[in-house]
């Protein structure tokens, strides 16, 4: 493929597991990948490792802190040149042990999983190109979460390693179904079920356990991508992807209209952008 007419991507956290695997299909598949990194050192060795087994990849590699919304920003300014890019797979997120702060005062899962995505995805939408999609990853763990009044507002009490890493998970369904209603854009979600990463390892004293017990049943960082690669590549909008196939977003969740919007609207105030 000549380099000139290769689509451009995004992927966040490509330094990752599944990051990295979704940039190395990407990659095989004729994309430049922008990968979004945190540590920029991890990003170069991965990057290294993919070129190795796709010699003729092209990834560049940015930093985007998501816990920073000035580093979110500094980062979507840097892309002003490389419009009109073709996708944005929101990938990157935390499932921290201990309640921690952003730069912004937001509890970490929070500002890493949903604030960050959320304003990177709304200063990305005059940059991509009318057919580039969005993909957000979720995660089956939200079926058990709530996003109430006060999501934004809660203490170091209220934190709860999976329970709040849920939430933010739901939060961001919420945010791809609105944004689709809103913008118009293309926008779907990936689930990649339980995968063999360094995540799922909560810190706790059963970990040596779960490596022996649980960790061999887990999906491969490559075939928890799979679902995310899968909507990059398609048509498709408001779909959720997991394994191999997809569907129609659950009409339980379309029909949380107001909780919806109001989460919209309360997270469009707190970043600083119109609510429509």
């Amino acid at each position: 493929m000549e380099e000139q007419r290769r689509k451009s991507i995004i992927i966040t956290g490509a330094s990752g597991g599944m990051g990295g695997a979704a940039t190395e299909e990407m990659a095989r598949r004729g994309y430049r990948v922008i990968m979004a990194c945190r540590n920029m050192e991890k990003a170069a060795a991965v990057r290294d490792r993919i070129l190795r087994n796709v010699p003729d990849a092209r990834l560049d590699i940015e930093e985007l802190h998501l816990d920073s919304f000035a580093s979110v920003r500094a980062f979507a300014a840097r892309m002003q040149g490389e419009a009109p890019l073709d996708g944005l797979f929101n990938n990157a997120g935390v499932l921290p042990r201990r309640y921690s702060l952003t730069a912004e005062g937001y509890e970490q899962t929070l500002g890493v999983n949903y604030l960050g995505p959320w304003m990177l995805s709304r200063l990305m939408l005059p940059l991509l190109s009318e057919d580039a999609g969005i993909v957000n990853m979720v995660s089956i763990s939200a079926k058990a979460a709530s996003v109430g009044r006060d999501f934004f507002d809660k203490g170091e009490k209220d934190f709860h390693q999976l329970r709040t890493y849920a939430d933010t998970k739901l939060a961001l369904i919420y945010f791809s179904i609105a944004l689709a209603w809103k913008s118009g854009r293309r926008v779907n979600m990936a689930d990649p079920g339980i995968v063999d990463t360094e995540m799922i390892r909560l810190g706790r004293w059963f970990d040596p356990l779960t490596d022996i017990f649980f960790r061999p049943f887990c999906n491969s960082p490559a075939r928890g991508a799979r679902p995310a690669v899968n909507a990059l590549c398609s048509a498709c909008d408001m779909q959720l992807f997991s394994g191999n196939g997809h569907r129609d977003i659950p009409r339980k969740l379309l029909d949380r209209r107001d909780d919806i919007e109001w989460l919209w609207a309360e997270t469009a105030a707190r970043l600083g952008f119109p609510a429509e």
